[in-house]
C-alpha cells in the first residue's frame, strides 16, 4: 500500500491524547459509608468491572476511528508500480504495409486496427504513435482520430527490428518513467531475427493481427521473353501463396482499352505470354481479380518509342568486332579515324571507344575530357605500342596511369561478379571452370580508386572502371590477345553501352534506387517532371548535353504509368510497381521471443498495460471505516451496561 500524501501520517501521534486522557480517567473506586440503605436504592449500580471494561472499548473505538481518519486524508492506494513517482510514455507502432490489406474476423486488419486503438487508449493520454511513413510524437488519440481513420497503406515496409530500434528514438529523456512499446502488425517474415534489448522500465508487447484466410494470387512480374521482326512476346508471371488451385482470369489494357485476355491455372506459380506488336507505343497494364490483398492485382509497364544508344569508335584497328556488338537494332554506330575525326559528333554520343590508337592527340584529350564531363562513357583499348606520356595525358583524369609494358602471357581468371556489369543476369552462377582468355602482354597500371572488373592470375587487372570509364591493359587484336573470341567480350562490350545510357526499363519497383536516361536536351531552367493526372513530382536529375540522369527512389508513392514532361511536352513514359514482398502472406512465430507479452488482441494489450499502471485508492473505505466506528462508539455508550 502507497500513500499519495504519506507525511499526514504524523498525524498518527495524537493517538496519544486519548490514551493519556482515558488513563487519567481510570482511578480507584472510593468506599463511601451510607447511614440509610434506602438511599442506594435510588443509584445506578455499577461494578467496578463493567465499568473498567466500557472505557476500554471506548478508547480502541476512539483509537481506531482517529487512525482511520489520519489515513483516509493520507489517501492510500495500491499498483504494481509507484505510480505517483514514475511517469509513464506509451510509444505504439501501427504497421500500414500492404499486408495489412488481409482481412481477419472483423474485416481489414488495419482497419480494425485503427478502431480497436480509438476504443482502448484514453482520449487525452499523451502518447507516441509511428506507422511506415508517418510520425506522431507528444500526441493524444483523440488529437490525431481523423487522421488515423484515414490513414491508407503505404509501400514503406518496416522490419520488426527497425520497428524496435525507430521506438525508442521516440521516448523522452525522462529517465526513471515507465516505458510501454505497444507493436500492432500481422509480422510477416522478413528473414530477419527478432532481437529485444530493453531495461528493467520498458515493457514491451506484441499485437499480432491474424487474417482468417492467408491465401492470395499476384501478378509478380513481366519481361519481354522475345521479339521478332513484327512482335514483341511478353511474359508475366502469377505467384500464389496458400494452397489450392485455381483459373486465374489475367486481361491487359494499352491505356484504358482492353487489348487481350486469357486464363491461367496456377499452384504455387504460373507464367502466361502476350504478343504485342513492334515499333509500337504501349501504356499496359495487367490485371487479375483476387479477393485478398488489392495491391498486387495490377502491374503497370509500357513501351516506349525505341531509344538506340549512340557510339563512337576511333580506329587504328580492326572495329569489325564493335561493329557486330553494337548492331543497327539497339545503337546507332558511327566509326571514324583519328584523321578523319569529326569532333562536332561528340556531342550527340552515348559512348566513345578508343580501339587502339597509338597516341591521343591533345585535341583529342580536351574533347574526351568535356565528353565525359558531360556524361559521356568512354571505353579505352590501347595499341601495344603507344605513346605513355599521350595516355597518361588522359588517364590522369580517371585517376589512372600507363608505366611499362608487361610481355609475359596472363590468363584472365577473376570476375567481379558484383560489379553492375556482370550483377544482372549476365551469369547464373559462379564459373570456376571454363576457357580463360590470355594475352601475351599488357601495361602495369597505378590507379587510384579504379576498380577492377576483370583480373589476370596475379590479380593484375585486364579491365578497370573508374566512374564513367572503362580503361583496358592490353590490346585487343588476334595477335595479343584471343578476347575477341572469348564468351565475355559481348556482355562486357554491350553493357557497357547499356551502362552510357540507361533507356527506362519496361517498369520500375517503388521504393528501390532507380536510374535511368531520357533522351532530350534541355534550356537554361527547363526541368522534367513525372506526372499522372493530378500528381506532378521533380525526380532528381541532373542534365547533361543529349540526355537527362533522372534518380528516384521513395517517390513516386503511387503504382502508375507517369509522363515524363518538359512542361506540356511529353517526352517518354516511365512506369512504377510497388514491392512484390508483401504479398507473401509468411508469417513470423513470436513464440519463441523472451522478454515480450504477445497477444492477438488490441483490447487485451491496453487492459494489460492499465491494470500494470491502475491505481486502487482506498481512502474511500476508511471514511466508511471511521464512520462505522463512529457508530459503534455510540451505541457502546447508549446501550453498553
Amino acid at each position: 500500500m502507497q500513500f499519495k500524501h504519506p507525511e499526514l501520517l504524523y498525524a498518527l501521534f495524537l493517538l496519544l491524547i486519548p490514551i493519556i486522557v482515558h488513563l487519567f480517567q481510570l482511578r480507584k473506586f472510593k468506599k463511601t459509608a451510607f447511614t440509610n440503605v434506602a438511599f442506594l436504592k435510588e443509584a445506578t449500580l455499577k461494578t467496578r468491572k463493567s465499568s473498567q471494561i466500557k472505557k476500554w472499548l471506548i478508547l480502541c473505538t476512539r483509537l481506531l476511528l482517529l487512525a482511520a481518519i489520519v489515513l483516509a486524508f493520507a489517501q492510500p492506494f495500491t499498483s504494481k508500480i509507484d505510480a505517483l513517482n514514475t511517469k509513464k510514455e506509451t510509444v505504439i507502432y501501427l504497421d500500414n504495409s500492404f499486408s495489412m490489406q488481409a482481412k481477419g474476423n472483423n474485416g481489414e486488419l488495419l482497419k480494425r486496427a485503427v478502431h480497436d486503438l480509438i476504443n482502448n487508449v484514453p482520449e487525452n493520454e499523451n502518447i507516441a504513435l509511428f506507422t511506415n511513413n508517418t510520425v506522431y510524437k507528444n500526441t493524444t488519440i483523440k488529437a490525431i482520430k481523423n487522421d488515423l481513420l484515414q490513414l491508407d497503406y503505404t509501400a514503406n515496409n518496416l522490419t520488426t527490428t527497425a520497428a524496435l530500434l525507430k521506438s525508442q528514438t521516440l521516448f523522452n529523456a525522462t529517465s526513471n518513467a515507465v516505458k510501454n512499446i505497444v507493436l500492432i502488425s500481422d509480422f510477416q517474415e522478413d528473414n530477419s531475427e527478432i532481437t529485444v534489448k530493453k531495461d528493467s522500465l520498458t515493457n514491451l508487447h506484441f499485437v499480432k493481427l491474424q487474417p482468417v484466410n492467408a491465401r492470395n494470387i499476384s501478378v509478380d512480374s513481366a519481361y519481354v521473353s522475345g521479339t521478332s521482326p513484327t512482335h514483341i512476346e511478353l511474359t508475366v508471371q502469377l505467384k500464389q501463396t496458400g494452397n489450392g488451385t485455381e483459373n486465374v482470369p489475367i486481361s491487359l489494357f494499352n491505356n484504358e482499352n482492353l487489348i487481350a485476355k486469357t486464363s491461367v491455372e496456377i499452384n504455387d506459380k504460373a507464367s502466361t505470354t502476350f504478343s504485342l506488336p513492334i515499333n509500337e507505343v504501349i501504356d499496359g497494364k495487367l490485371t487479375i481479380n483476387d479477393a485478398h490483398l488489392q495491391f498486387d492485382n495490377s502491374l503497370f509497364f509500357n513501351i516506349n518509342t525505341a531509344s538506340k544508344i549512340n557510339v563512337l569508335s576511333i580506329n587504328e584497328s580492326d572495329d569489325s568486332f564493335l561493329k557486330r556488338i553494337y548492331n543497327s537494332t539497339e545503337f546507332n554506330y558511327t566509326s571514324t579515324s583519328t584523321n578523319q575525326l569529326n569532333y562536332n559528333l561528340f556531342d550527340n554520343q552515348h559512348l566513345i571507344v578508343l580501339n587502339e590508337l597509338k597516341t591521343i592527340p591533345n585535341a583529342l584529350v580536351s574533347a574526351i575530357k568535356a565528353f565525359t564531363n558531360q556524361g559521356g562513357s568512354l571505353v579505352v583499348i590501347p595499341s601495344k605500342d603507344i605513346t605513355k606520356s599521350a595516355y597518361n595525358a588522359l588517364l590522369l583524369n580517371y585517376a589512372t596511369s600507363f608505366s611499362d609494358l608487361n610481355a609475359n602471357e596472363k590468363r584472365m581468371t577473376t570476375i567481379n561478379y558484383s560489379h553492375p556489369l556482370y550483377s544482372n543476369g549476365v551469369f547464373e552462377k559462379q564459373v570456376r571452370n571454363f576457357q580463360y582468355p590470355k594475352v601475351n602482354s599488357f601495361y602495369n597500371v597505378v590507379s587510384n580508386g579504379a576498380s577492377k572488373v576483370l583480373s589476370f592470375e596475379d590479380n593484375k587487372a585486364f579491365l578497370y572502371q573508374n566512374q564513367n570509364a572503362f580503361i583496358f591493359t592490353s590490346a585487343l587484336n588476334n595477335d595479343n590477345s584471343n578476347f575477341k573470341s572469348s564468351p565475355l567480350i559481348v556482355p562486357t562490350l554491350y553493357n557497357i553501352a547499356k551502362f552510357s545510357f540507361k533507356i527506362p526499363q519496361l517498369y520500375y519497383t517503388i521504393g528501390e534506387e532507380n536510374r535511368f536516361d531520357v533522351d532530350t536536351q534541355l534550356q537554361q531552367d527547363d526541368i522534367l517532371a513525372l506526372v499522372n493526372n493530378d500528381i506532378n513530382l521533380i525526380p532528381k536529375q541532373q542534365s547533361f548535353n543529349n540526355k537527362v540522369v533522372i534518380n528516384t527512389s521513395d517517390n513516386p508513392t503511387v503504382a502508375s504509368t507517369y509522363a515524363i514532361k518538359n512542361k506540356a511536352e511529353t517526352i517518354a513514359k516511365v512506369s512504377y510497381n510497388y514491392n512484390r514482398n508483401e504479398s507473401d502472406l509468411i508469417y513470423s512465430n513470436l513464440s519463441n521471443v523472451k522478454d515480450a507479452t504477445v497477444s492477438h488482441s488490441i483490447t487485451e494489450i491496453f487492459d494489460t498495460i492499465k491494470s500494470d499502471s491502475k491505481i486502487n485508492a482506498l481512502w474511500k473505505w476508511f471514511v466508511i471505516f471511521a464512520l462505522l466506528l463512529l457508530l459503534v462508539e455510540m451505541l457502546i455508550l447508549k446501550y453498553f451496561k
